[in-house]
């Protein structure tokens, strides 16, 4: 991080490079953040005014949306304007936005009347002169577009490190476009994942229970949005942000979640509606459950929701399981289970209206020539079983609830049934209703996944036909096999991984991180960026892995 307040002019779009764009100093925040990371989370206060510094998202070729915090003694109506110069010598686009008490004092305005592909600069201004960090945000090109890269981040537990993945994406600033696929906030207590023995001593949460009321919620964003590298990631880089499970509550679907006990919690429906409530007044997002973003001829991105808009509760193999008093009973079970539930035609993930939306969306995008149709979700879709050979590896090493779990998933393995019911490989019809869809339209499909906190590379195919790629990000903080098959070595695990599963062509579950992803004409590559750690805030990579298709292939290249 610097401590130089110069900033630093945007370049025109003819010349545009993002090496011409500064690191150094190109806004006041840097000098701020060092004191507020010195600053114990239990001991901070969110004070007045400009509070949680500026943020911007749904980026289009002439509009995006900026965003602030700004608390006062009553409503309070902002200034917003938006520069190509750092210094404001030329107003592109102005306006004002309401700070109030009914939204946590969050603003949001849509600054329209841009220049397509083309970096900006924007603050806001408060009636008695106070002027807030100037934000860094970009438009979408339109026309012919040769290269754009996109910033990938999923599960980021505030608990268990420091966001250095966001550090290492606003240093590196070698990118065009911020993706979260979810999970951005955690709403356990203090003591619950990570537990008292996991939590970093330096990353207290507000507050300290699990988060169910509105002030609840509200209070968990403000802490994470302290953080000094997501401010300076937001500050950078315009976003496009989707929900998980943790936004709202482990495992959610449309009418409940795993961690949601509405005997002590209250109805399903309230806390639903205020955790969609407080994340868009929180997050740069508009109030649309999905949406699409032109990139030009060279994509489309499609932000889906998988876990509130449409999908059907999970299935359980510990239900399927219940009863069994052997092995063969236990696998006729399994069987049976397969061809029924699990193959169910009608459960939905997406729900009717938005498969149809994406359905529709991917034709289009085809159709007007784009390149690549790329859908930033929540959860794998490649297909993942368990290898046999790790619950024999476990032996009598692990507690008995781990190793039963263990040897339920090695059982549905051998009859072809998945590790993951929370994934789409819980939801086969529905997946193969999207895989239909791309084949139909001729996509190019490229699908960005998180959730796992492991890095995954896929190949896709639907009844023998290619369909295109996936790649699933590491967590930026949040732990992944490696923090409980600690007795596999973590090469070993990802090279059983990749023997089970014949979509999988390369794992990584011990490391967290973010990925990078380019696309251009003829390729897309993604560079997964491995973080040293996230018990210390650090901006030093561990190390690099890339993996990349050409256009029109629909496999990773060998």
């Amino acid at each position: 991080m610097t401590t130089n307040d110069a900033a630093a002019p945007a370049p025109s779009p003819a010349s545009y490079s993002l090496a011409d764009v500064s690191r150094r100093g190109l806004f006041a925040l840097a000098g701020a953040a060092s004191a507020l990371a010195a600053t114990p989370a239990g001991a901070r206060t969110w004070g007045s005014g400009f509070t949680h510094s500026v943020a911007s998202g749904e980026p289009q070729g002439t509009s995006v949306l900026l965003w602030t915090r700004f608390v006062a003694d009553a409503e309070t109506v902002l200034e917003w304007e938006v520069s190509d110069t750092a210094d404001f010598a030329r107003i592109a686009s102005a306006g004002t936005v309401t700070a109030s008490a009914s939204r946590d004092w969050c603003a949001k305005a849509i600054a329209n009347g841009l220049e397509p592909d083309r970096w900006y600069y924007y603050r806001f201004t408060a009636p008695g002169g106070t002027v807030s960090d100037i934000g860094r945000t970009r438009t979408l090109p339109e026309g012919g577009v040769q290269k754009f890269r996109l910033a990938v981040f999923s599960c980021s537990n505030f608990g268990f490190g420091w966001f250095n993945s966001y550090a290492h994406a606003a240093e590196a600033n070698d990118c065009d476009l911020a993706v979260h696929l979810g999970d951005y906030i955690y709403e356990y207590g203090a003591g619950n994942y990570p537990s008292a023995a996991q939590a970093d001593p330096g990353r207290d949460l507000e507050p300290d229970n699990e988060i169910v009321t509105l002030a609840d919620y509200r209070t968990r964003y403000a802490t994470y949005r302290a953080d000094p590298d997501l401010r300076r990631l937001h500050q950078s880089l315009p976003m496009i942000a989707v929900w998980d499970d943790h936004e709202s509550a482990n495992d959610s679907w449309t009418d409940g979640a795993q961690n949601h006990q509405p005997d002590s919690e209250g109805p399903w429906d309230v806390r639903k509606a205020i955790a969609k409530r407080v994340y868009r007044e929180w997050m740069p997002v508009s109030d649309e459950p999905y949406a699409a973003y032109d990139i030009g001829d060279l994509a489309t991105i499609f932000r889906l929701d998988t876990r509130l808009e449409g999908r059907n509760e999970q299935l359980d193999l510990g239900t399927v399981l219940e009863g069994a008093s052997d092995p063969e009973a236990a696998l006729a079970a399994l069987v049976k289970f397969r061809e029924g539930d699990w193959a169910d035609p009608s459960r939905q993930l997406l729900g009717e209206a938005q498969e149809q939306w994406l359905a529709e969306g991917l034709a289009a995008s085809t159709a007007r020539g784009a390149t690549w149709q790329v859908l930033a979700q929540q959860v794998l879709m490649g297909n993942l079983r368990s290898p046999a050979a790790l619950a024999e590896q476990a032996g009598g090493s692990l507690p008995d609830f781990i190793r039963q779990r263990m040897m339920a998933a090695a059982m549905a393995s051998r009859v072809g049934l998945p590790l993951n019911m929370d994934a789409w490989d819980g939801y086969p019809a529905a997946r193969e209703r999207v895989f239909k869809a791309a084949l139909e339209a001729d996509a190019n499909l490229l699908v960005l996944a998180g959730d796992t906190h492991n890095a995954w590379a896929f190949d896709l195919d639907h009844a023998g036909a290619k369909v295109g790629v996936e790649v699933g990000v590491q967590g930026t903080t949040s732990p992944g096999f490696e923090s409980y098959l600690s007795f596999v070595p973590p090469a070993d695990l990802a090279n059983a991984l990749v023997a089970e599963n014949a979509q999988l062509q390369w794992a990584d579950t011990a490391q967290r991180g973010y990925m990078t992803v380019e696309l251009t004409p003829a390729r897309a590559t993604t560079e997964f960026r491995f973080v040293e750690g996230v018990r210390q805030r650090s901006t030093r990579l561990a190390g690099t892995k890339r993996v990349s298709v050409g256009a029109g292939a629909r496999t990773l290249d060998a």
